[in-house]
């Protein structure tokens, strides 16, 4: 990606170099590594931080240097940060909505959430009680040695997609199957967890697609390095890789060939209207 002269998003809360308190289990949101983990537990990644113990100790200062690496791509996940506040704040204008953006919080190691404990080995994700979004780094860091996929688009995309998470809670689209995940089977609650999933999907390819508009941002091989992510973040392609045989009433994310298929259409369209993946249905996803 080109992103020379990009501004960087302020709306950040560097909390590198503190420890908050840990929860046993993993993950949420944008769960990745530790998806292998959860999908042969055939578990909602949700549930672990919404009945984390939030007992303990507060977090407590920890000497701390992040090494050139961390400080480069702390500056990348600002730019990154900063393209979906100005492609989300001008579709959302569209819309006759106003546009607030979540904030990015930066941790190492654990880090206290609204939603509750989480580790670094949750993977980035969304809180919609307090509207941040958590990154520890060293995903980034692990995404090559533990997917196989890397690349500065690859990076964003992760990042783009739990911005996605936070349009959804904007227009009401996560609290409502949220609701409506309370009240059915735990089947039903998967699959209404893939349609959120593969529509956070589409909205990271609808910021892409804007962002390149608005700065001429993509550069060869750039798309590639997404749909790569997306084919291999698939719930099918981490429980072949963990497990050798898929469960489906299990899977909470989508298929590889859905999460490729959303992330394009929206890289494609650019249009926020074709992103609706509650309508459809769950077999024609």
């Amino acid at each position: 990606m080109d992103l020379r002269g990009r501004r960087e998003s302020t709306n950040v809360d560097d909390r590198r170099g503190l420890s908050g308190k840990a929860i046993g289990g993993m993950g949420i949101g944008g769960i990745i590594i530790v998806g292998l983990i959860y999908l042969i537990m055939g578990r909602n990644p949700m549930e672990v931080l919404q009945n984390a113990d939030l007992t303990g100790s507060s977090g407590q200062t920890e000497a701390y240097q992040p090494s050139a690496e961390e400080e480069e791509l702390a500056t990348f996940a600002k730019q990154i940060l900063a393209g979906t506040e100005d492609v989300w704040t001008a579709e959302f204008k569209k819309m006759g909505k106003t546009y607030v953006p979540p904030k990015l919080v930066l941790f190492t190691g654990s880090v206290q959430s609204g939603c509750g404990g989480a580790t670094s080995a949750t993977g980035p994700f969304y809180c919609s009680a307090d509207q941040c979004v958590y990154l520890d780094l060293s995903f980034f860091m692990n995404m090559k040695k533990q997917l196989g996929a890397d690349g500065d688009f690859a990076y964003a995309y992760v990042i783009a997609h739990e911005v996605g998470h936070h349009v959804q809670y904007l227009l009401g689209t996560l609290n409502a199957a949220h609701q409506q995940m309370s009240r059915v089977s735990e089947k039903e609650r998967n699959q209404i967890s893939v349609r959120l999933e593969l529509q956070a999907d589409f909205y990271a390819g609808i910021w892409a697609y804007h962002d390149n508009e608005m700065f001429g941002s993509l550069q060869d091989g750039d798309i590639e390095e997404g749909l790569n992510v997306a084919s291999k973040i698939g719930d099918d392609y981490l429980q072949k890789k963990a497990q050798g045989y898929e469960v489906p009433d299990s899977f909470n994310h989508g298929r590889s060939e859905q999460r490729v298929k959303w992330l394009k259409k929206g890289l494609t369209t650019g249009d926020i209207k074709n992103g609706d993946t509650f309508t459809p249905a769950y077999s024609q996803l």
